[in-house]
């Protein structure tokens, strides 16, 4: 789980918000470089974290942005790969943001950037001569992204959190879970990648619309607290109309409903039921072999709970193949419950090549486009191992490389 600007005492970051290098060699990896895809000649420079920024940047560089991670490292580190996939498909370039020379070179590379894209706390950034106004004063027409936990401002903003403490604040934790018991955490896709990273791309690909408009760049506070928040706004609306019970595991998409709902089948697993609609819970009758007449009326709350003991019988009695087998081809709405590894082979993730394979396992960029495709870049390199390339490919030529070495910009120089 991730730890954002304001907040994280993550052991991977130093009080100034830099990430330390977290490396391990990760075989069978194959190169495949590729510049091509719907965002090719956006330019982003991302002062590396963890969490939600990597994983927009990521998706940047997937669909063909030229990203380059600034992060502490080796200029000399080997060309290998690292187990951290939200590091893909853009080279790994050293830098030491605590020295005069590190933050010039983030200047100077800014001055051909669309967008930056930091995760520290609120004033880091500024105290490391890399804030807004630096990089404005050398490219008024850069985007500024900012990625944090409660945001730039207000009474949490410098105060340490995690996902699950972003999506506590936004109301987004309370629903989640079943009656009588305690909220789940939804692992950290709700504040940390919809709520942070999601809201953050929406944000900075809109100022750079805007920017490339007007020749004016902006801020971007991307806060997880406010993307969570705001993926609740369905919630809300049902909870305006007096149709959402403010009680978990009452409600029609938390559980509450028999017909959507996940069943444990004879084999221990598991199936996943989203009837919702009347003709697709006809289907999910027919398929469980139940007479429609022997139910109540599908959406009388007063009865979801033996419905559901009922329903959850009749999934005992079979194994979760079985039941697979069972509705295949129908709009039932019923679904396996796979777990990530069964999901790279199951048969509509591999005819619709969902997750690459090829040698470890991860998903493939989405979303797809008819005519510029996105596809992963070079797998995740040590910290520092894309340092000579990446910078060769932003315009510093051997000579400059070697002054910024020897001033320290990529780290203390070498004896």
């Amino acid at each position: 789980m991730s730890a954002t600007a304001n907040g994280g005492h993550d052991r991977r970051r130093d009080d100034d918000g830099v990430p330390n290098a977290c490396s391990g060699a990760t075989p069978g990896v194959i190169e495949r470089a590729s510049m091509s895809g719907p965002l090719s000649g956006l330019k982003v420079l991302e002062l590396a974290g963890i969490g939600p920024g990597p994983y927009a940047c990521m998706l940047l560089a997937d669909l063909g942005a030229d990203v380059l991670r600034l992060e502490r490292g080796d200029i000399d580190a080997k060309d290998s790969f690292t187990w951290d996939l939200l590091a893909r498909s853009r080279p790994s370039v050293a830098v030491d943001l605590k020295s005069e020379a590190g933050h010039q070179l983030v200047l100077r590379l800014s001055e051909q950037a669309d967008v930056l894209i930091e995760g520290f706390r609120p004033g880091v950034a500024e105290r490391l001569g890399v804030g807004p106004e630096d990089v404005a004063s050398r490219n008024p027409r850069l985007v500024y992204g900012r990625m944090t936990g409660y945001g730039q401002d207000g009474p949490l903003a410098k105060r340490a959190g995690h996902d699950i403490n972003y999506i506590a604040i936004s109301g987004a934790l309370w629903p989640i879970g079943r009656t009588g018991e305690r909220p789940v955490p939804p692992l950290n896709l709700v504040g940390d990648f919809g709520g942070g990273a999601m809201f953050l791309l929406l944000g900075v690909l809109a100022a750079v619309f805007h920017a490339r408009q007007t020749g004016e760049g902006q801020v971007v506070d991307a806060a997880m607290v406010d993307g969570s928040a705001s993926l609740m706004t369905m919630t809300h609306a049902f909870s305006n109309l007096g149709y959402w019970i403010e009680e978990r595991g009452s409600n029609m998409l938390d559980s509450g409903a028999p017909f959507y709902e996940v069943y444990e089948t004879s084999d221990h697993r598991y199936v996943a039921v989203g009837a919702i609609e009347p003709q697709f819970y006809a289907e999910l009758l027919r398929g469980l072999e139940i007479d429609a007449s022997s139910v109540p009326a599908q959406l009388d709350r007063e009865t979801w709970p033996a419905t559901k003991e009922r329903f959850a019988a009749v999934f005992a009695a079979k194994t979760r193949d079985e039941w697979e087998a069972v509705f295949a081809g129908t709009d039932a709405c019923v679904t396996p419950v796979l777990s990530p590894r069964e999901a790279a082979s199951h048969p509509i993730n591999v005819a619709r090549a969902v997750f690459d394979v090829d040698g470890i396992v991860q998903p493939n960029p989405a979303p797809r486009f008819s005519k510029t495709p996105g596809s992963i870049g070079t797998p995740p390199g040590l910290a520092g191992s894309g340092t000579r390339v990446g910078l060769s490919r932003w315009g510093v030529d051997a000579a400059d490389f070697e002054a910024f070495r020897v001033s320290g910009a990529f780290g203390p120089p070498a004896n």
